[in-house]
């Protein structure tokens, strides 16, 4: 099952030595397979955006996802970018760029609508309890889900243990995805 680490300067900064510091451990505690550099607040994304390219080429990793930023992505020459599931409408320009699409789903229409799209991935949420995200899905759903699309469905939501983690394998879900897990 792969793993896929998200960025959020809640947990890892705004400040860009404290950024790196914190990225650093984190892929040191637990190397992801996928990394995805998210950030909604900060008016240094492009300065952060550098400190994340580096970790991760310092660090070999070559998965590498810019959320929701398009044109930052194909400057930056990632590997894809990581589209809100209010950004439906990105996913052609993504595309084409010769950019991955990973995108965020909520409903069965979201999956069926990202696989129309021909999306490579998407992330499905939220599987366990976290903070401001709605009601979660639970095992169950993610296990129908998986069951019920051909795509690659990554679990998000809630996971910060190792039981969850064995929990979401027994599913056959293609991987997790976690702020708070890597930290």
């Amino acid at each position: 099952m792969k793993s896929y680490l998200i960025t959020d300067p809640q947990y890892y900064s705004s400040n860009p030595k404290i950024f790196k510091s914190v990225l650093q451990k984190a892929l040191k505690l637990n190397m992801p397979d996928m990394i995805c550099f998210r950030d909604k607040s900060s008016i240094n994304t492009e300065e952060l955006i550098e400190v994340f390219i580096d970790v991760c080429f310092q660090n070999n990793l070559k998965e590498t996802y810019i959320n929701s930023h398009i044109d930052l992505a194909k400057k930056y020459q990632v590997k894809g970018v990581h589209l809100t599931s209010s950004q439906f409408d990105k996913i052609n320009k993504v595309q084409h760029f010769g950019l991955d699409v990973v995108i965020s789903c909520h409903t069965h229409q979201d999956i069926k609508n990202a696989i129309k799209n021909g999306v490579d991935k998407v992330t499905y949420s939220p599987i366990f309890i976290t903070p401001h995200k709605g009601e979660p899905k639970g095992i169950l759903e993610l296990q129908n889900v998986v069951k019920s699309y051909d795509i690659k469905i990554i679990a998000l939501g809630g996971i910060v243990l190792k039981n969850q983690l064995k929990e979401i394998e027994k599913t056959n879900c293609y991987g997790f995805a976690s702020i708070r897990y890597f930290l």
